[in-house]
C-alpha cells in the first residue's frame, strides 16, 4: 500500500467534470476505492456505479479493474475526491443513442426488470419499453422477458428529460412489412402454399400465408355447399390453399381450399358402375330431364325419356326438387364428368324382381299344397 501512496504523491490538476482514468484498489460494501493519481484515494460510491440498480459492488467490479471516471466532487482541503462511472457511461450512452436514433437504426439490449407499465432495458441508460411496445400481440407474463435480449428501435429520445423510450414491436412490424412485400412480389396464381386460419367471417376465412392475409371465400372452402365456414375450418388450423389471384397494389389475395382437395368426380368410376341402382336427390328440373345428386357435388342426368314408363310432357309432371329417388346407372365418365341415370329402368327392375318373387312364392305354395293333399289322401287310404 505504501507503494501506492507514493504514486499518489504525483498530484494531477483535477477539476469537477474532468474524465480521468483510475484503478480499483479496494472494494467495500457501499463504495470502491480508486487510485486516480490524486493525493488521496478516490471514492466511487455504489450510487455512481451504474444507471441500473446494483445490489453489491462486487457484482460489477473487481480489484485491479481500470475505469474511466468523471470527477463529481473535489475538496482539496479534506483531500476528498468523489468519482462517477455512471456519468461517463451516461455521456457515452447518449452519444451512441443519438447516433442510432438519427440514423434510424436498431440496437440490441438486455431486459433488466419489470416495472409498472412495461420493461426496463440496459442501453447504457435505463431505457423504457412500454407494455404496448413489447410485442405485436398481447403479452400476459412480462417476467419471462427478464434476462432476455431484444432488438429495439428508439421511438423517443429526450436528453433534457433523461427519457429513452424503446420499442420491440416497431422492429417486428418493420420485419413483417418487409416479409409482406417480398411475399407479394413472389406470389403467383396457381401456387399451393400452407397457411394458418386467422379469422372466420360470414363470407369466408382469412388465412395468414406468411405475414400477409389472404381470403378464402366461403364458395372456395369445399366442393360441397357450405352454410358456415366454421363447419369446415377452425381458427389456428393449418391448411393448404391455392392462390387464385394477387393484387399487389391493394394487397388483396384470393385463395382456395377447395382447389387443393380431391374433386367430387375423382375416382367416380370406382365408386359407381353401370347397372347399379343408386339413391339420390332431385336437384334441378330442366326441359330435357332432371339432375339428381347421388354423391356430394356429383349429379347425374335422368333424361326425360328415362323418368317414367309412360310418355310425359315435362319432368315436373313426375318429379320435384328435393325428392328422393332411385335410379339405375346407365353410363359413367370421370373425364367428361357425366353420369346417365334411369328412374324408369330402376322401377322396371324392381317390378321384375317383385314379379319373380311372387312367381317363386306361387310355385313354392303350389308344391306345398299338393304335398298336403297327397298326404291327406294317403292317410285316408291307410285308414280304409
Amino acid at each position: 500500500m505504501d507503494e501506492v501512496k507514493n504514486e499518489l504523491n504525483h498530484v494531477e490538476n483535477f477539476n469537477v467534470g474532468d474524465v480521468i482514468k483510475g484503478k480499483v484498489i479496494k472494494i467495500e460494501e457501499k463504495r470502491a476505492l480508486v487510485d486516480a493519481g490524486y493525493k488521496a484515494e478516490g471514492i466511487l460510491p455504489i450510487s455512481e456505479l451504474s444507471n441500473l440498480h446494483v445490489e453489491k459492488i462486487s457484482d460489477v467490479l473487481s480489484e485491479g479493474d481500470e475505469l474511466e471516471l468523471m470527477v463529481k466532487k473535489l475538496n482539496e482541503e479534506e483531500q476528498e475526491l468523489v468519482l462517477s462511472k455512471k456519468a461517463v457511461d451516461t455521456e457515452k450512452a447518449w452519444e451512441h443513442l443519438e447516433e442510432v436514433f438519427n440514423n434510424g437504426e436498431t440496437l440490441e439490449a438486455e431486459v433488466k426488470e419489470v416495472v409498472k407499465g412495461g420493461l426496463v432495458a440496459d442501453v447504457g441508460l435505463r431505457g423504457f419499453i412500454p407494455a404496448s411496445h413489447v410485442e405485436t400481440y398481447y403479452v400476459d407474463n412480462f417476467e419471462e422477458y427478464v434476462g432476455k435480449k431484444l432488438t429495439l428501435k428508439i421511438i423517443e429520445l429526450d436528453r433534457d428529460q433523461n427519457r429513452v423510450i424503446l420499442s420491440h414491436r416497431a422492429v417486428e412490424e418493420e420485419e413483417m412489412e418487409k416479409k409482406k412485400k417480398e411475399l407479394l412480389q413472389n406470389l403467383d396464381p396457381g401456387q399451393v402454399i400452407e397457411g394458418v386460419v386467422q379469422r372466420i367471417t360470414g363470407f369466408g376465412v382469412f388465412v395468414d400465408i406468411g405475414g400477409v392475409d389472404g381470403l378464402v371465400h366461403i364458395s372456395q372452402l369445399s366442393h360441397e355447399h357450405v352454410e358456415k365456414a366454421s363447419d369446415v375450418v377452425s381458427e389456428g388450423e393449418k391448411i393448404k390453399v391455392k392462390v387464385l389471384s394477387v393484387d399487389r397494389d391493394t394487397e388483396r389475395i384470393s385463395l382456395s381450399l377447395k382447389e387443393t382437395l380431391p374433386g367430387p368426380w375423382e375416382g367416380i368410376e370406382e365408386k359407381v358402375k353401370p347397372g347399379e341402382v343408386v339413391q339420390g336427390t332431385v336437384k334441378r328440373l330442366v326441359n330435357f330431364g332432371a339432375f339428381v345428386e347421388i354423391f356430394p357435388g356429383v349429379e347425374g342426368l335422368v333424361h326425360i325419356s328415362q323418368i317414367a314408363n309412360r310418355h310425359i310432357g315435362s319432368p315436373q309432371e313426375v318429379l320435384e326438387p328435393g325428392q328422393t329417388v332411385k335410379a339405375k346407372v346407365l353410363e359413367v365418365s370421370e373425364d367428361d364428368k357425366r353420369i346417365s341415370l334411369s328412374i324408369r329402368a330402376a322401377e322396371e327392375d324392381k317390378n321384375n324382381e317383385e314379379l319373380e318373387k311372387f312367381q317363386r312364392e306361387q310355385e313354392d305354395g303350389s308344391f306345398q299344397l299338393g304335398d298336403i293333399i297327397g298326404d291327406q289322401l294317403k292317410k285316408i287310404k291307410d285308414e280304409e
